[in-house]
C-alpha cells in the first residue's frame, strides 16, 4: 500500500482539529483511498502553547520554512492565514518544490490564485482550497465537478458566518450591534479583530474565488462594490420587519452581457425567500445556471469541524491520485472578464433619514429625490418620542445606483438631517 506523508503548518484550532481527525481516522482514510496517510510533521508559531492534542517531539519542524525542501513530505497543509508573509512564502515554495498544497486561506487564493494555479500546473501538483470558502459547504467541489457542464450565470449567497450571526441575533433578540459582536467573540464566532468580517473583505475574497470558478475566468479584483454591516442598527432591523423584509449580508457575482458584476453589501430580502431564513453562523450559496436551473447548498460556514471536513476532502482527493487544474480548467483556458461598475445597476431601495421634525423638511427631501430621478413607492414618517425629531423611511421604485449615491450625498448636507442618510438595496432572491 502506498504511504503518503503530510505536514500541517499552523496548529491553532483548525490545525489541531485536523491533526486529531487524521490520527483518529487513519484506518478509515486507508480504506477509502487505499493510501496510508501519515502526519509526519507539524509546525506552529508557538510550539509550547497549550493544546488539546499531544504531538511527539519528533514531528515538530524547527521552522515552517523547511517543509518545502524535505524529501519525505508529499502534501503540505497551510493553515497560517493571510495573503502575505509566511503563508505566501510557504505555499509558493511548496509548489515550486513539487509538493501538493491544501489551504483554507481565502485571502491568499483571492490575491495570488492565478499565479499559484499556473505554478501548480507547471509542477504537476494539486493546489486545493475547498476550505477557503463556506467552511464545510462543498461549494468549490460542486462547481468543479458536480456542475461541470453547466453554464452558470449567477452565484450569490451568505458567505460570512460572523456577519450572518450578528444580523440574526439583532433581529431575533433585539440586541444592538456592539452587544452581539461581543457575544460573537465570546462564542468564538468572531475573531478578536473581526474587521474583515464586518466590513465585507472576507466575503469579497470568497466571491472572487467562486466567480472565477463559476465563470472559468481569471480572478477579477476590479470594480467590486464592498459594504459592511457596522452601520446597521435596531431601527433598520425593525423597519425591515415592518416592511416584510429581513436584512442579510450578501455576496453576489453575475455575468451580464459577458461582463462581470461583483458586489458585497447588506440588503433587504423578502421574509419569504430561502436566503432570508439562513440564520446564525450558517452559510448558503445559490447558483443559477443551465441546465441545473437554481442550485442551493447550505451548511456551517466556519469553525474547526466544518473546516476540517473540507480540508480532509481535499487531502483525500489528492490521495486518489488525480492531478487536476486548481480552477477546474487549465490556466491557459481561463479568460479575462471585464468588470461592470455598480453605478449603472438598477435597484429598488430602502432609504432612511433621521431629521428635525419641522415644516418644509418633507418637501425638501422629495424635491432632492425627484431631481435625482428617484421615484417614491412608499413613505413612512415615524416621530421620535421627543417629537422634535423624526425618522423618514422611503422605499423607492427602481433607480440607478449612481442616482441613489448622489441623492443621499446631497441629503446628508441638508441642515435638517441629523445623521448620515442610510440606504439598503432591495434584492429579489
Amino acid at each position: 500500500m502506498k504511504k503518503v506523508n503530510i505536514a500541517i503548518i499552523g496548529l491553532g484550532n483548525i490545525g489541531s482539529s485536523l491533526f486529531a481527525h487524521l490520527r483518529k481516522n487513519r484506518d478509515l482514510i486507508r480504506k477509502q483511498t487505499n493510501v496510508d496517510l501519515n502526519v509526519k510533521y507539524v509546525s506552529a508559531k508557538n510550539r509550547f502553547k497549550k493544546r488539546k492534542i499531544k504531538v511527539s517531539n519528533k514531528k515538530w519542524l524547527k521552522s515552517y520554512n523547511l517543509a518545502p525542501y524535505i524529501n519525505d513530505i508529499d502534501i503540505i497543509v497551510e493553515l497560517i492565514g493571510g495573503s502575505e508573509g509566511a503563508a505566501k512564502k510557504l505555499v509558493f515554495n511548496s509548489i515550486k518544490n513539487k509538493k501538493h498544497v491544501v489551504t483554507a486561506n481565502k485571502a491568499l487564493i483571492s490575491k495570488y490564485g492565478d499565479k499559484l494555479a499556473k505554478l501548480a500546473e507547471q509542477n504537476n501538483v494539486n493546489l486545493e482550497f475547498e476550505a477557503s470558502v463556506a467552511g464545510g459547504v462543498p461549494i468549490i467541489r460542486s462547481i468543479k465537478e458536480g456542475l461541470i457542464t453547466n453554464k452558470i450565470s449567477k452565484i450569490y449567497g451568505i458567505l460570512n458566518g460572523t456577519s450572518n450571526f450578528i444580523l440574526s441575533q439583532m433581529a431575533d433578540k433585539r440586541m444592538d450591534f456592539n452587544n452581539v459582536l461581543y457575544e460573537a467573540k465570546k462564542l468564538g464566532y468572531a475573531e478578536s479583530n473581526p474587521i474583515a468580517d464586518i466590513n465585507g473583505d472576507d466575503a469579497k475574497s470568497k466571491i472572487q474565488i467562486l466567480s472565477s470558478l463559476a465563470f472559468n475566468s481569471l480572478i477579477n479584483r476590479s470594480k467590486i462594490n464592498v459594504e459592511g454591516i457596522k452601520n446597521i442598527d435596531q431601527i433598520d432591523i425593525q423597519n425591515a420587519k415592518l416592511l416584510g423584509y429581513k436584512i442579510k449580508h450578501l455576496a453576489i457575482a453575475e455575468l451580464k452581457k459577458n461582463k462581470l458584476l461583483q458586489m458585497v453589501h447588506p440588503c433587504m430580502v423578502s421574509k419569504g425567500s430561502y436566503i432570508s431564513n439562513i440564520n446564525g453562523v450558517l452559510n448558503a450559496v445559490i447558483i443559477e445556471g443551465n441546465p441545473i436551473g437554481k442550485f442551493t447548498i447550505q451548511g456551517e460556514g466556519a469553525g474547526p469541524g466544518p473546516t476540517t471536513s473540507a480540508l480532509v476532502s481535499d487531502i483525500c482527493s489528492i490521495l486518489r491520485g488525480d492531478i487536476n487544474p486548481p480552477f477546474a480548467i487549465p490556466n491557459k483556458n481561463r479568460k479575462k472578464i471585464k468588470s461592470i461598475d455598480i453605478s449603472n445597476e438598477i435597484f429598488s431601495c430602502y432609504i432612511r433619514l433621521d431629521v428635525f421634525d419641522k415644516t418644509g423638511v418633507l418637501s425638501s427631501i422629495t424635491n432632492t429625490l425627484s431631481k435625482n430621478k428617484i421615484s417614491v413607492k412608499r413613505l413612512i414618517q415615524n416621530p421620535f418620542r421627543s417629537k422634535r425629531f423624526a425618522s423618514i423611511i422611503i422605499i423607492s421604485h427602481k433607480i440607478k445606483n449612481s442616482n441613489l449615491i448622489k441623492a443621499t450625498n446631497e441629503l446628508s448636507k441638508k441642515k435638517f438631517v441629523i445623521n448620515k442618510p442610510k440606504f439598503l438595496r432591495i434584492i429579489k432572491t
